[in-house]
């Protein structure tokens, strides 16, 4: 929402406030800014010139020399391209050594032989961005209405030395998507007046049921529906001050009638349509649903096919707009208009919100509608209208108003309990202090038996429990004045286990340097072929989204790993030598196909790396740092060959028990060659829901030992085949009571040893809790693994 100060100031008395105060002070009341823009404060030496004289350059076909007056002593020449600039015509003069807004220096020379002592100015030029200057000027110089004061400065002449706020509205408030909502905000704040807008009409003529009738056939899309007529309507620009104002709140200027109505919208925040009364079949607006494939043709000129579900507003034969949304191109305000009707009305938002979004049009009326609009202040907006019109001599207006408003919403009433309040925010307001902060958000308060009974206005829509008259008093009474307090009572909040496993598993991960990643879950339905899935894959059943973003975002992923790899090449194309990233998120995986209900979500982990230090064990020691952080014990690395994302021989899937936890290793060739990744990079994808299942957060003191340590070490030969995990496994097996630990400190390959054999060796650590351990008892043992090491694996001691 745009709020130039200078229309903000119509409304409430912010005159000796500086704008980083008011800013501010917004701010911590609850109304967020986005920025605050100050128009042509780069503005110099850009006056009101008056054109006296125009004639053809002599040297050029396509450029003017003009006279120009300036107020000076002596006029001015100006050579321009300017096409429609004419004796007579008042315009922005760019002088010697002036500043456009963008920060351009003019200087006086020569163009073509023929000396330019300045340059004539464009509304750009001014300041306004291309989408809200007025058709007629889009290409051209601006002509400034009137009489203007030759020699004034034209930021003074046309009011654009303001300052602009963009405000962050939030949906549950849709009445601060208005002036007058802005200004209640800021007398809020202040504690200040709001003078409302003047809704007075002098001269009124006829009735206007002789002129127009209106209908609702549907209710609950249209609870309210209002009307008044306008005659001898005269079609014209509006005056400069509106069209300023518009300019600055992002809305382009049309004609006084269009522009009259786009004001007093951005000011109440209600949309409003005029019709052309003539073009209207028996003088009559009809609410009602659209029919199937009834087509209307919008006043952008595009055909609308619509459904039942939709309202629309229709006349005595057709319809003739889209509630809400867009008027129809057969009624729309043309220079030939004589009469007109005034629409305004209020809408079911859940329908506004689906009709725009089922047709692909969002305008500025369906954006307020669908956010919600108070049906209380349609005759109030009607009469500002009118006066308006009144005031411009645009039209007459008819006497009288038409209003249909068959079921009135009940007034709604909020209890509070001060001391509920208090015991919320951690203050000490005194009941009166409470009642000041409440009548100054505009409710009506009253103290009975100890209860706050506010009634709350009409705009305020979002106000329905004593928890939201709890924040009303948080805001105004200042966050940033409460102080800090604990909670009081005996409940206090805490982290899930789930949650507590989570920050412990992101903790073990950062701590082995990956950098956590969030990427989206809409994926493309060619993620699944880069990483080398086969065609038979489960992973390929996925959930297809209806109305996507694009083919990119089309599909719910069922693998974290393209996302992976995606991030991973983003960061080698940008050089960055070497990567480790993870990432906790949930996969999607359809209970049918074709879809029908919805997807079962599951969390997974899935862990990168990429670069010269980095290698299989990378990865692996990443994953056992997790599992130990995690409690997690007894966990096997097996062999995977038949995973098509990894290589065939560097890859290994994580078994525990009758668990599979996951698959880790090296990604294959041809899938890095994908992404355009030329140097080694390794995944690991984790089934995360199993990792919180067989979680032990519980951790147990032990004693430090008692009795020494015996160690023996033992390098054995076997076939390269043998895995690790069995000769480790086969020694725990059979080490008995006393031993304590066994570790892989070397594996060899080379001209030493003969093909198709590795040497294997093992730190081998005996202890007792109850006693030292002799050298009989541990060779015993040791003795008793080595036979089995031969039997079992026909293992060899080197």
């Amino acid at each position: 929402m745009f709020v130039p100060v200078s229309w903000l100031k119509q409304y409430v008395d912010i005159e000796n406030i500086d704008i980083k105060t008011l800013e501010d002070r917004l701010i911590m009341s609850g109304s967020n800014t986005e920025t605050v823009e100050k128009l042509a404060a780069g503005i110099q030496k850009i006056v009101v010139g008056k054109c006296l004289s125009r004639d053809q350059h002599p040297n050029a076909d396509k450029l003017l020399v003009l006279k120009v007056d300036v107020g000076g002593e002596e006029p001015l020449q100006i050579v321009t391209g300017a096409q429609n600039v004419y004796e007579g015509h008042f315009i922005p003069v760019a002088l010697h050594k002036s500043t456009l807004a963008d920060g351009t220096v003019i200087k006086k020379g020569k163009l073509r032989g023929e000396v330019s002592q300045g340059m004539f100015c464009s509304l750009e030029e001014l300041g306004f961005e291309r989408k809200v200057i007025q058709k007629e000027y889009d290409n051209g110089i601006y002509l400034i209405p009137g009489e203007p004061t030759l020699g004034e400065e034209v930021v003074d002449v046309l009011g654009i030395k303001d300052e602009v706020i963009e405000f962050e509205i939030t949906p549950n408030r849709p009445d601060c998507l208005s002036m007058i909502g802005m200004a209640r905000e800021t007398a809020a704040t202040f504690e200040l007046d709001v003078r409302m807008p003047d809704l007075s009409i002098q001269n009124e003529v006829g009735d206007v049921k002789a002129f127009a009738a209106i209908e609702i056939e549907d209710p609950d899309l249209c609870p309210r529906f209002a009307g008044r007529v306008v005659k001898d309507v005269v079609i014209q620009d509006s005056p400069v001050w509106m069209q300023m104002a518009l300019m600055k709140a992002g809305m382009r200027p049309v004609s006084n009638i269009v522009d009259i109505t786009n004001f007093v919208m951005l000011e109440y925040g209600q949309p409003i349509h005029p019709y052309d009364l003539d073009t209207l079949k028996g003088g009559k607006l009809i609410a009602r649903r659209a029919k199937n494939d009834e087509i209307l043709v919008t006043l952008d000129d595009q055909e609308r096919k619509l459904t039942d579900d939709m309202l629309v507003i229709a006349d005595g034969e057709r319809t003739v707009g889209l509630a809400g949304i867009m008027g129809g191109a057969e009624t729309e305000i043309t220079a030939n208009t004589k009469n007109i009707l005034i629409e305004i009305a209020n809408f079911n938002k859940t329908n506004i919100r689906k009709t725009s979004k089922d047709l692909g049009l969002r305008t500025e009326a369906s954006a307020r509608f669908e956010k919600g609009v108070s049906p209380a202040y349609c005759t109030q907006v009607l009469d500002r209208v009118c006066h308006l019109i009144e005031k411009l001599g645009a039209g007459t207006v008819v006497g009288g108003t038409i209003d249909v408003y068959p079921n009135q919403p009940e007034e709604i009433v909020i209890k509070a309990r001060p001391e509920r309040i208090n015991g919320l925010l951690g203050t000490k307001l005194s009941t009166e202090e409470i009642m000041d902060i409440l009548k100054r958000v505009y409710l009506d308060v009253t103290l009975e038996e100890g209860l706050l009974v506010c009634k709350v206005p009409d705009f305020r829509l979002d106000l329905k429990h004593e928890i939201d008259l709890v924040e009303e008093v948080a805001r105004i009474y200042g966050y940033d004045v409460i102080e800090p307090t604990l909670p009081q009572g005996a409940e206090w909040g805490a982290k899930t286990n789930g949650q507590i496993i989570e920050d412990v598993a992101k903790d073990s991960l950062t701590a082995s340097g990956a950098n956590e990643i969030y990427t989206y879950s809409f994926v493309s339905p060619r993620s699944v072929d880069r990483i080398g899935l086969t065609e038979d894959s489960h992973m390929r059943r996925a959930v297809m989204l209806i109305n996507p973003l694009g083919e990119e975002f089309s599909m719910m992923r069922t693998t974290l790993l393209p996302n992976m790899m995606e991030v991973l090449a983003r960061n080698y194309k940008r050089n960055v030598e070497s990567a480790r990233a993870f990432e906790i998120g949930n996969i999607f995986i359809p209970r049918e196909m074709p879809v029908k209900n919805l997807p079962i979500e599951k969390k997974v982990m899935a862990l990168g790396a990429y670069g010269k230090e980095e290698d299989f064990f990378t990865v692996k020691g990443m994953v056992e740092n997790l599992l130990a952080d995690l409690g997690i014990q007894g966990v096997s690395y097996m062999r995977e060959e038949n995973n098509p994302t990894f290589h065939p021989g560097r890859c290994a899937t994580l078994v525990l028990g009758n668990h599979i936890l996951g698959t880790m290793g090296e990604v294959h060739p041809r899938v890095a060659a994908e992404y355009e990744i030329e140097d080694r990079c390794y995944l690991a994808d984790i089934d995360y829901n199993i990792l919180m299942q067989i979680a032990r957060m519980d951790r147990y003191y032990s004693a430090l030992p008692k009795y020494p340590a015996s160690t023996r070490d033992i390098a054995i030969l076997v076939s390269e085949k043998v895995e690790s995990a069995q000769v480790m496994n086969l020694v725990k097996a059979n080490g008995g009571d006393i031993l304590e630990e066994v570790k892989l400190f070397d594996v060899y390959q080379g001209k030493q040893i003969q093909a198709g054999f590795k040497s294997m060796a093992y730190a081998l650590t005996f202890r007792s809790k109850e006693r030292t351990l002799t050298d009989e008892e541990v060779n015993k043992v040791y003795d008793q693994i080595l036979e089995v090491l031969k039997t079992e694996l026909k293992a060899e001691l080197r």
